[in-house]
């Protein structure tokens, strides 16, 4: 009899499909201080069954983001994460079962599924894919790292020709979209990261016009010199002393995107807010606003195609860096945080397709 599924037979009901073992990562302990591996613990679930209105889906991919560290210490723009559930995070799954919703077997979707094998998710709370090369793609530059560059710099940021761009985690999954994005639109855009090795990838890879290390000894002599004129708009994904220095760089009337703090993330003790905030907020007259993809939704076809259009034109380059196996997700979720990641950091959970 043909399989269509490791140990499911083409003539299988959906029951039979469910009952497959389900790999998960789920949190042991909320952190105290620094993540560690202690604070996870990998179990074997079962798929489960879609209800009305659900797909099941085999995860492919499991993109490792800085916010996942966020979601582990309370309260965000979701629930926090609490010990015993499965660790939250962006999947990209291939549908393998569905009950009443029209989206095919056999199609790939990206959604919250979770840390885990299979995930069982409502059919309006997923994205379709329309695979445009490698599927890793679709977590990075056309998912919604991309499109926080995108609506991050031109809505929030709003950058005219010739104006300075700064951008901090810079090969990172967003900054290094984010400086692409900006040359692209005729900015200078400076690139800060955390090595000479990120700084040699930005600036002759990515084409970013300089680059500075955060720590770097001279850092703030440093980022003078790379902003001789100034900073008019500054992207800022780490927070922290990066941000009191770019700061006090800004011109009048710049403008600050506030899309990550990934450098108080890890710790049990964040440090306090800016020390230019509210005086250089007043006497430079800057705008700082906060950015969340998701308010942009009506909106996502808008700015795949302008990226899209960057791909197929050559300006953009998607940095990916993937790491193998479901049980090495904690371990990518540190690296990220410790800065070792070049470009946006996915886990292959499984193959794109399992052969029939």
């Amino acid at each position: 009899m043909k399989e269509i599924w490791p140990g499911v037979a083409a003539t299988g009901s959906v029951a039979a499909m469910t009952e497959l073992t389900n790999r998960q990562i789920v949190v042991a302990a909320t952190p105290e201080g620094g993540l560690t591996e202690a604070d996870f613990r990998a179990q074997d679930g079962v798929a489960g069954e879609p209800g009305p209105g659900e797909l099941l889906c085999r995860t492919v991919l499991l993109s490792i983001d800085p916010a996942n560290r966020a979601w582990l210490q309370g309260r965000t723009y979701r629930d926090q994460v609490l010990p015993g559930q499965v660790m939250a995070g962006l999947v990209l799954g291939e549908v393998v079962a569905e009950n009443g919703t029209g989206v095919p077997v056999g199609s790939y979707v990206t959604g919250d599924g979770g840390w885990q094998e299979y995930s069982v998710m409502p059919a309006s709370r997923v994205q379709r894919v329309e695979q445009a090369g490698d599927l890793a793609h679709h977590l990075g530059v056309f998912g919604m790292t991309g499109l926080t560059a995108y609506f991050g710099l031109f809505d929030v940021g709003r950058p005219e020709p010739g104006e300075t761009v700064l951008v901090s985690a810079a090969a990172g999954a967003t900054g290094s979209v984010v400086g692409q994005l900006a040359r692209t639109h005729g900015c200078r855009v400076v690139g800060i990261t955390g090595s000479a090795a990120k700084n040699r990838v930005i600036t002759e890879r990515l084409g970013f016009d300089a680059a500075v290390d955060h720590r770097s000894p001279t850092f703030a002599a440093d980022l003078k010199e790379a902003c001789p004129n100034g900073i008019d708009v500054y992207f800022d994904n780490v927070g922290g002393p990066v941000l009191d220095a770019a700061l006090r760089r800004m011109n009048v009337h710049g403008r600050v995107v506030c899309c990550g703090v990934v450098s108080q993330y890890d710790t049990g003790s964040p440090a306090p807010g800016p020390a230019g905030v509210p005086g250089l907020v007043v006497t430079k007259r800057l705008r700082m606003e906060g950015l969340l993809v998701f308010d942009y939704a009506a909106r996502y076809a808008e700015g795949l195609a302008h990226l899209a259009g960057a791909v197929r034109d050559g300006v953009l380059v998607d940095l990916i860096d993937v790491v193998e196996g479901l049980d090495n997700a904690p371990r990518a979720l540190m690296g990220l945080l410790a800065g070792e990641n070049v470009g946006k950091r996915i886990v292959r959970v499984g193959p794109d397709r399992v052969s029939s």
